[in-house]
């Protein structure tokens, strides 16, 4: 009878262990800076995007968030996107941030939507919020 309790507590201590480490999350709100491009929350870019707050995201996920991108600029151009001023600096190393954006010339005007996709590794430690800056720009 001693051997199944030792058993049952470890299973229980080991599924309790899981639950925790499912529901570890971080939050983080990101500034987003435009070049040469505007970008926004609605196909109509009428309402301007300043900063994404990407909430809470849990260890593993990814969190997606569309947004439309207008070239403001007086010629055709491609789009980059970047990330800068990590903080902490070692943050970069477990998040990730890509878009679904395909490579094609956006005319002068022109809008396209993009998600962009923030990802958490399962191996980050220590870090429990964070900070960065998002680049997007457009070149002719």
């Amino acid at each position: 009878m001693g051997l199944i309790t030792v058993i049952a507590a470890a299973v229980a201590v080991s599924t309790l262990t899981w639950a925790v480490l499912e529901r570890v999350v971080i939050p983080n709100t990101g500034s987003v800076e435009a070049v040469g491009v505007g970008v926004y929350w609605d196909s109509g870019c009428t309402n301007g995007v300043t900063s994404i707050d990407w909430g809470v995201v849990q260890v593993g996920a990814t969190k997606n968030v569309a947004v439309y991108i207008r070239n403001e600029g007086s010629a055709p151009m491609t789009l980059s996107l970047a990330t800068e001023n990590w903080n902490p600096a070692i943050a970069s190393t477990y998040i990730g941030l890509s878009w679904d954006y395909g490579g094609e010339v956006l005319g002068v005007d022109g809008v396209v939507q993009v998600t962009l996709s923030l990802s958490v590794s399962v191996l980050i430690e220590g870090i429990t919020n964070f900070s960065f800056d998002i680049v997007i720009t457009g070149s002719t």
